[in-house]
């Protein structure tokens, strides 16, 4: 533990995020696998799935959690799966 005032406090913001960040990141995967599910179960709220993912991952990027290029291409991808099978 560091004795120096403002290192004290650095750890605990940093700890802080950390939790944060990683119960925000967990409820993304939550959200990306729950469409993933819905999407290849053919179930009829595959579409509403996809849009909560999209909103997780479009917060998740304006928070810094990840790249926004992974978000989109993430969001990419499902879509792809939802169009496929709307066409089957």
């Amino acid at each position: 533990m560091p004795n120096i005032k403002s290192a004290i406090k650095r750890v605990k913001v940093s700890e802080k995020r950390r939790l944060r960040n990683a119960s925000q990141k967990s409820a993304l995967r939550t959200a990306v696998k729950a469409a993933e599910v819905a999407i290849s179960g053919n179930a009829e709220s595959a579409q509403e799935t996809l849009v909560l993912a999209t909103k997780k991952l479009d917060k998740a990027v304006s928070k810094g959690l990840i790249h926004k290029n992974a978000a989109n291409r993430k969001k990419s991808r499902l879509a792809k799966k939802l169009n496929a099978l709307a066409k089957a």
